[in-house]
Protein backbone atom coordinates (compact mmCIF):
# COMPACT_ATOMS: atom_id res chain seq x y z
CA UNK A 1 0.00 0.00 0.00
CA UNK A 2 2.42 2.65 0.67
CA UNK A 3 4.67 2.01 -2.05
CA UNK A 4 1.66 3.19 -4.29
CA UNK A 5 2.60 6.70 -3.32
CA UNK A 6 6.15 7.18 -4.89
CA UNK A 7 5.33 5.05 -7.20
CA UNK A 8 2.46 7.76 -8.40
CA UNK A 9 5.27 11.15 -8.35
CA UNK A 10 6.17 10.30 -11.92
CA UNK A 11 2.70 10.62 -12.94
CA UNK A 12 1.27 13.31 -10.13
CA UNK A 13 4.09 15.30 -10.38
CA UNK A 14 3.24 16.51 -13.98
CA UNK A 15 -0.34 16.15 -14.18
CA UNK A 16 -1.06 18.26 -10.45
CA UNK A 17 2.09 20.42 -11.51
CA UNK A 18 4.00 19.58 -8.42
CA UNK A 19 7.19 20.68 -7.75
CA UNK A 20 10.20 18.81 -5.93
CA UNK A 21 9.02 20.45 -2.31
CA UNK A 22 5.75 19.28 -3.04
CA UNK A 23 7.08 16.09 -4.17
CA UNK A 24 8.74 15.69 -0.65
CA UNK A 25 6.35 16.99 1.93
CA UNK A 26 3.37 14.32 -0.16
CA UNK A 27 6.90 11.31 1.22
CA UNK A 28 6.89 13.42 4.45
CA UNK A 29 3.03 12.78 5.16
CA UNK A 30 3.22 10.00 4.65
CA UNK A 31 6.30 8.79 6.82
CA UNK A 32 6.20 11.46 9.79
CA UNK A 33 2.47 10.10 10.03
CA UNK A 34 3.38 6.49 10.88
CA UNK A 35 6.14 7.48 12.89
CA UNK A 36 4.60 10.02 15.32
CA UNK A 37 1.85 7.68 16.04
CA UNK A 38 4.07 3.97 15.89
CA UNK A 39 5.13 4.27 19.46
CA UNK A 40 1.61 5.50 20.60
CA UNK A 41 0.38 2.62 19.54
CA UNK A 42 3.41 0.54 20.50
CA UNK A 43 3.01 1.19 24.22
CA UNK A 44 -0.57 0.16 23.93
CA UNK A 45 -0.23 -2.84 22.12
CA UNK A 46 2.59 -3.40 25.19
CA UNK A 47 -0.16 -2.96 27.93
CA UNK A 48 -3.03 -4.41 26.13
CA UNK A 49 -2.31 -6.59 22.81
CA UNK A 50 -5.37 -5.80 20.41
CA UNK A 51 -4.92 -8.62 17.51
CA UNK A 52 -8.02 -7.56 15.60
CA UNK A 53 -6.27 -3.51 15.10
CA UNK A 54 -4.26 -5.98 12.07
CA UNK A 55 -7.45 -5.80 9.82
CA UNK A 56 -8.17 -2.15 11.06
CA UNK A 57 -4.85 -1.61 10.02
CA UNK A 58 -5.44 -3.00 6.76
CA UNK A 59 -8.93 -0.94 6.39
CA UNK A 60 -7.33 2.19 6.79
CA UNK A 61 -5.13 1.65 3.79
CA UNK A 62 -7.64 0.86 2.13
CA UNK A 63 -9.62 4.19 2.53
CA UNK A 64 -6.21 5.92 1.33
CA UNK A 65 -6.00 3.98 -1.87
CA UNK A 66 -9.91 4.92 -2.60
CA UNK A 67 -8.62 8.23 -1.83
CA UNK A 68 -5.69 8.93 -3.82
CA UNK A 69 -7.12 7.34 -6.88
CA UNK A 70 -9.80 10.17 -6.64
CA UNK A 71 -7.85 13.07 -5.49
CA UNK A 72 -7.97 16.34 -7.73
CA UNK A 73 -5.31 18.20 -5.96
CA UNK A 74 -2.38 18.06 -3.47
CA UNK A 75 -4.30 18.66 -0.78
CA UNK A 76 -6.41 15.76 -1.15
CA UNK A 77 -3.23 14.22 -2.16
CA UNK A 78 -1.98 14.49 1.34
CA UNK A 79 -5.28 13.43 3.23
CA UNK A 80 -5.06 10.14 1.47
CA UNK A 81 -1.52 9.82 2.27
CA UNK A 82 -2.63 10.45 5.92
CA UNK A 83 -4.75 7.28 6.06
CA UNK A 84 -1.98 4.69 4.43
CA UNK A 85 0.38 6.52 7.11
CA UNK A 86 -2.40 5.69 10.27
CA UNK A 87 -2.68 2.14 8.45
CA UNK A 88 1.04 1.65 8.54
CA UNK A 89 0.78 2.80 12.60
CA UNK A 90 -1.65 0.66 13.25
CA UNK A 91 -0.02 -2.52 11.46
CA UNK A 92 3.30 -2.11 12.77
CA UNK A 93 3.78 -2.55 16.64
CA UNK A 94 1.14 -5.67 16.78
CA UNK A 95 2.92 -7.38 13.34
CA UNK A 96 5.94 -7.36 15.05
CA UNK A 97 4.75 -9.03 17.85
CA UNK A 98 3.38 -11.78 15.96
CA UNK A 99 6.25 -12.36 14.33
CA UNK A 100 8.18 -12.31 17.31
CA UNK A 101 5.82 -14.78 19.07
CA UNK A 102 6.00 -16.99 16.20
CA UNK A 103 9.85 -16.84 16.32
CA UNK A 104 10.57 -19.11 18.69
CA UNK A 105 14.69 -19.39 19.62
CA UNK A 106 15.26 -17.69 15.53
CA UNK A 107 14.41 -14.31 16.49
CA UNK A 108 17.01 -12.88 13.35
CA UNK A 109 15.83 -15.11 10.78
CA UNK A 110 11.56 -14.62 11.91
CA UNK A 111 12.08 -11.19 12.03
CA UNK A 112 14.32 -11.11 8.68
CA UNK A 113 10.90 -12.97 6.96
CA UNK A 114 8.50 -10.16 8.09
CA UNK A 115 10.57 -7.28 6.88
CA UNK A 116 10.97 -8.89 3.67
CA UNK A 117 7.09 -8.69 3.19
CA UNK A 118 7.18 -4.88 3.97
CA UNK A 119 10.63 -4.59 2.10
CA UNK A 120 9.16 -6.49 -0.98
CA UNK A 121 6.06 -4.40 -1.16
CA UNK A 122 8.11 -1.47 -1.42
CA UNK A 123 10.31 -2.63 -4.28
CA UNK A 124 7.58 -3.16 -6.26
CA UNK A 125 7.13 0.81 -6.76
CA UNK A 126 8.82 1.32 -9.52
CA UNK A 127 7.34 -1.60 -11.40
CA UNK A 128 3.81 -0.01 -10.60
CA UNK A 129 5.03 3.03 -11.84
CA UNK A 130 5.89 1.43 -15.80
CA UNK A 131 3.65 -1.31 -15.81
CA UNK A 132 0.76 0.20 -14.26
CA UNK A 133 0.41 4.25 -13.73
CA UNK A 134 2.21 4.87 -17.34
CA UNK A 135 -0.93 3.47 -18.56
CA UNK A 136 -3.78 3.68 -16.41
CA UNK A 137 -2.97 7.04 -15.01
CA UNK A 138 -3.34 8.88 -11.22
CA UNK A 139 -6.97 6.27 -11.00
CA UNK A 140 -5.03 3.11 -11.63
CA UNK A 141 -4.94 3.06 -7.57
CA UNK A 142 -8.47 2.10 -7.37
CA UNK A 143 -7.43 -1.71 -8.03
CA UNK A 144 -5.40 -1.24 -4.97
CA UNK A 145 -8.09 -1.51 -2.79
CA UNK A 146 -8.65 -5.34 -3.88
CA UNK A 147 -5.55 -6.20 -2.68
CA UNK A 148 -5.98 -4.13 0.79
CA UNK A 149 -9.56 -5.95 0.86
CA UNK A 150 -8.00 -9.54 0.55
CA UNK A 151 -5.03 -8.30 3.32
CA UNK A 152 -8.37 -7.97 6.04
CA UNK A 153 -9.60 -10.86 4.66
CA UNK A 154 -6.14 -12.76 5.44
CA UNK A 155 -5.19 -10.54 8.62
CA UNK A 156 -8.64 -11.82 10.25
CA UNK A 157 -7.14 -15.59 10.36
CA UNK A 158 -3.91 -13.61 11.70
CA UNK A 159 -5.65 -11.99 14.21
CA UNK A 160 -7.22 -15.43 15.45
CA UNK A 161 -3.99 -17.35 15.78
CA UNK A 162 -3.12 -14.20 17.51
CA UNK A 163 -5.90 -14.07 20.31
CA UNK A 164 -4.98 -17.63 20.87
CA UNK A 165 -1.62 -17.21 21.63
CA UNK A 166 -1.95 -14.49 23.86
CA UNK A 167 -4.17 -16.79 26.08
CA UNK A 168 -1.10 -18.75 26.48
CA UNK A 169 1.79 -16.05 26.92
CA UNK A 170 0.39 -13.27 28.61
CA UNK A 171 0.56 -14.30 31.60
CA UNK A 172 4.20 -15.26 31.80
CA UNK A 173 4.90 -11.91 29.92
CA UNK A 174 3.57 -10.15 33.23
CA UNK A 175 5.52 -11.76 35.89
CA UNK A 176 8.32 -10.44 33.87
CA UNK A 177 7.21 -6.86 33.37
CA UNK A 178 8.67 -5.42 36.50
CA UNK A 179 12.54 -6.27 35.74
CA UNK A 180 11.45 -4.64 32.01
CA UNK A 181 10.67 -1.29 33.82
CA UNK A 182 14.50 -1.27 35.90
CA UNK A 183 15.80 -2.24 32.24
CA UNK A 184 14.40 0.49 30.54
CA UNK A 185 15.95 3.26 33.23
CA UNK A 186 19.70 2.13 32.59
CA UNK A 187 21.41 4.39 31.18
CA UNK A 188 23.81 2.24 29.00
CA UNK A 189 20.89 0.97 27.42
CA UNK A 190 18.83 4.12 26.75
CA UNK A 191 22.35 5.77 25.35
CA UNK A 192 22.37 2.51 22.81
CA UNK A 193 18.74 2.67 22.32
CA UNK A 194 19.17 6.93 21.10
CA UNK A 195 22.17 5.69 19.22
CA UNK A 196 20.30 2.92 17.11
CA UNK A 197 17.62 5.10 16.12
CA UNK A 198 20.38 8.10 15.05
CA UNK A 199 22.15 4.97 12.58
CA UNK A 200 18.17 4.10 11.37
CA UNK A 201 17.90 7.57 10.70
CA UNK A 202 20.80 8.26 8.76
CA UNK A 203 19.96 4.86 6.38
CA UNK A 204 16.60 6.09 6.09
CA UNK A 205 17.53 9.05 4.79
CA UNK A 206 19.62 7.78 2.27
CA UNK A 207 16.86 5.64 1.20
CA UNK A 208 14.60 8.56 0.72
CA UNK A 209 17.01 9.99 -1.30
CA UNK A 210 17.26 7.30 -3.85
CA UNK A 211 13.55 5.78 -3.29
CA UNK A 212 11.77 9.61 -3.98
CA UNK A 213 14.19 11.27 -6.45
CA UNK A 214 16.84 8.81 -7.84
CA UNK A 215 14.07 8.38 -10.94
CA UNK A 216 14.19 12.27 -11.66
CA UNK A 217 18.28 12.32 -11.51
CA UNK A 218 18.29 9.74 -14.03
CA UNK A 219 15.64 11.45 -16.44
CA UNK A 220 17.23 14.76 -16.02
CA UNK A 221 20.94 13.30 -16.18
CA UNK A 222 20.84 10.73 -18.74
CA UNK A 223 17.72 11.47 -20.47
CA UNK A 224 16.22 8.47 -19.21
CA UNK A 225 12.27 7.33 -19.88
CA UNK A 226 10.52 7.09 -16.93
CA UNK A 227 9.82 3.48 -17.24
CA UNK A 228 13.75 2.88 -17.63
CA UNK A 229 14.60 5.45 -14.86
CA UNK A 230 11.96 3.46 -12.71
CA UNK A 231 14.08 -0.12 -13.25
CA UNK A 232 17.05 1.29 -11.36
CA UNK A 233 14.90 1.98 -8.52
CA UNK A 234 13.45 -1.30 -8.79
CA UNK A 235 17.22 -2.93 -8.92
CA UNK A 236 18.28 -1.34 -5.62
CA UNK A 237 14.95 -1.61 -3.96
CA UNK A 238 15.15 -5.47 -4.97
CA UNK A 239 18.17 -6.15 -3.43
CA UNK A 240 17.30 -4.62 -0.35
CA UNK A 241 14.70 -7.50 -0.08
CA UNK A 242 17.36 -9.86 -0.65
CA UNK A 243 19.76 -8.38 1.81
CA UNK A 244 17.12 -8.11 4.40
CA UNK A 245 16.26 -11.86 3.97
CA UNK A 246 20.15 -12.53 4.95
CA UNK A 247 20.85 -10.55 7.25
CA UNK A 248 18.99 -11.92 9.79
CA UNK A 249 20.80 -15.12 9.79
CA UNK A 250 23.73 -13.71 9.19
CA UNK A 251 23.32 -11.81 12.46
CA UNK A 252 22.10 -15.05 14.30
CA UNK A 253 25.82 -16.61 13.30
CA UNK A 254 28.28 -13.30 13.73
CA UNK A 255 26.43 -10.66 15.76
CA UNK A 256 24.06 -7.97 15.35
CA UNK A 257 26.33 -5.66 15.78
CA UNK A 258 29.07 -6.84 13.32
CA UNK A 259 26.20 -6.47 10.85
CA UNK A 260 24.77 -3.12 11.19
CA UNK A 261 28.45 -2.36 11.25
CA UNK A 262 28.67 -3.92 7.71
CA UNK A 263 25.85 -2.47 6.21
CA UNK A 264 26.47 1.04 6.49
CA UNK A 265 30.60 1.08 6.68
CA UNK A 266 30.35 -1.89 3.70
CA UNK A 267 28.06 0.32 1.82
CA UNK A 268 29.89 3.88 2.29
CA UNK A 269 32.70 2.86 -1.12
CA UNK A 270 29.62 2.15 -3.60
CA UNK A 271 27.71 5.41 -2.04
CA UNK A 272 30.47 7.53 -2.55
CA UNK A 273 30.74 6.30 -6.40
CA UNK A 274 27.11 6.37 -7.26
CA UNK A 275 27.07 10.42 -8.08
CA UNK A 276 29.93 10.19 -10.21
CA UNK A 277 30.49 7.50 -12.54
CA UNK A 278 29.05 6.47 -16.08
CA UNK A 279 25.35 5.39 -16.27
CA UNK A 280 26.32 1.61 -17.33
CA UNK A 281 28.03 1.53 -13.87
CA UNK A 282 24.99 2.60 -11.68
CA UNK A 283 23.08 -0.49 -11.98
CA UNK A 284 25.41 -2.62 -10.62
CA UNK A 285 26.29 -0.05 -7.67
CA UNK A 286 22.77 0.22 -6.90
CA UNK A 287 22.35 -3.18 -6.58
CA UNK A 288 25.29 -3.47 -4.11
CA UNK A 289 24.31 -0.93 -2.06
CA UNK A 290 21.08 -2.04 -1.89
CA UNK A 291 21.96 -5.33 -0.84
CA UNK A 292 24.34 -4.42 1.60
CA UNK A 293 22.86 -1.25 3.09
CA UNK A 294 19.37 -3.55 3.95
CA UNK A 295 20.91 -6.46 5.36
CA UNK A 296 21.03 -4.56 9.00
CA UNK A 297 17.11 -4.07 8.39
CA UNK A 298 15.64 -7.04 10.52
CA UNK A 299 18.75 -6.94 12.53
CA UNK A 300 18.09 -3.22 14.07
CA UNK A 301 14.71 -4.36 14.86
CA UNK A 302 15.82 -7.68 17.28
CA UNK A 303 18.94 -6.09 18.63
CA UNK A 304 16.50 -3.03 19.68
CA UNK A 305 14.28 -5.58 20.92
CA UNK A 306 17.02 -7.17 23.68
CA UNK A 307 18.25 -3.83 24.71
CA UNK A 308 14.54 -3.75 25.52
CA UNK A 309 13.06 -7.21 25.93
CA UNK A 310 9.33 -7.18 26.77
CA UNK A 311 8.80 -4.04 25.16
CA UNK A 312 8.05 -5.64 21.64
CA UNK A 313 5.31 -2.75 20.55
CA UNK A 314 7.61 0.04 22.20
CA UNK A 315 10.83 -1.44 20.00
CA UNK A 316 8.66 -1.61 16.82
CA UNK A 317 7.12 1.64 17.16
CA UNK A 318 10.86 3.58 17.85
CA UNK A 319 12.79 1.71 15.35
CA UNK A 320 9.86 0.79 12.38
CA UNK A 321 8.61 3.97 13.01
CA UNK A 322 9.94 6.72 15.17
CA UNK A 323 13.09 6.40 13.27
CA UNK A 324 12.17 5.60 10.03
CA UNK A 325 9.45 8.46 9.77
CA UNK A 326 11.62 10.66 10.93
CA UNK A 327 14.32 10.08 8.27
CA UNK A 328 11.08 11.40 5.92
CA UNK A 329 12.22 14.38 6.91
CA UNK A 330 14.99 13.79 4.30
CA UNK A 331 12.37 14.08 1.72
CA UNK A 332 11.40 16.87 2.32
CA UNK A 333 15.00 18.79 2.36
CA UNK A 334 16.14 16.89 -0.40
CA UNK A 335 13.09 18.29 -2.61
CA UNK A 336 14.53 22.05 -1.04
CA UNK A 337 17.99 21.03 -2.38
CA UNK A 338 16.33 19.65 -5.75
CA UNK A 339 14.72 22.90 -6.28
CA UNK A 340 17.15 25.38 -4.80
CA UNK A 341 20.18 23.67 -6.43
CA UNK A 342 20.10 20.68 -8.39
CA UNK A 343 19.23 16.63 -8.35
CA UNK A 344 22.81 15.71 -8.48
CA UNK A 345 23.34 17.85 -5.19
CA UNK A 346 20.84 15.62 -3.90
CA UNK A 347 22.64 12.18 -4.81
CA UNK A 348 26.58 14.28 -3.81
CA UNK A 349 24.26 14.72 -0.10
CA UNK A 350 22.89 11.33 0.21
CA UNK A 351 26.41 9.78 -0.70
CA UNK A 352 27.82 10.84 2.33
CA UNK A 353 25.13 9.18 4.58
CA UNK A 354 26.86 5.74 5.28
CA UNK A 355 29.94 7.32 6.67
CA UNK A 356 28.22 8.07 9.29
CA UNK A 357 28.29 4.00 9.95
CA UNK A 358 30.80 4.44 11.80
CA UNK A 359 29.28 5.06 15.07
CA UNK A 360 27.70 1.50 15.25
CA UNK A 361 30.90 0.46 17.25
CA UNK A 362 29.81 3.16 20.29
CA UNK A 363 27.13 -0.09 20.31
CA UNK A 364 27.34 -2.53 23.25
CA UNK A 365 28.09 -6.27 21.26
CA UNK A 366 25.59 -8.96 21.91
CA UNK A 367 27.27 -9.98 24.74
CA UNK A 368 27.99 -6.57 26.73
CA UNK A 369 23.76 -6.39 26.14
CA UNK A 370 23.54 -9.50 28.21
CA UNK A 371 25.88 -8.71 30.62
CA UNK A 372 24.08 -5.07 31.14
CA UNK A 373 20.62 -6.91 31.62
CA UNK A 374 22.23 -9.30 34.58
CA UNK A 375 23.26 -6.49 36.09
CA UNK A 376 19.90 -5.42 36.51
Amino acid sequence: MQSVVPALFPIIGPTMNLNYTEIGWIAFTLNITSSIMQPVFGVLADKKPLPYFLPIAMFSSLLGMLGLALAPNFISVLVSVLFIGFGSAIFHPEGSRVAYMAAGSKRGLAQSIYQVGGNGGQSLAPLFTAFIFIGTGQFGTIWFTLLAAAGMFVLFFVSNWYKQELLVKVPAAKKTQAPTEKRMLNKEIILAICLLIFLVFARSWYGAGINNFFHFYMIEKFHSSIKHAQIYVFLFMLAGVVGTFFGGPLADRFGKRTILLFSLIGAAPFALMLPHVPQWLIAPLLVLIGFILQSSFSVTVVYAQELLPGMIGLVSGLIVGLAFGMGALGAVIFGVIGDLYSLQTIMVFCSVLPILGILTVLLPSDAKVREIHQRT
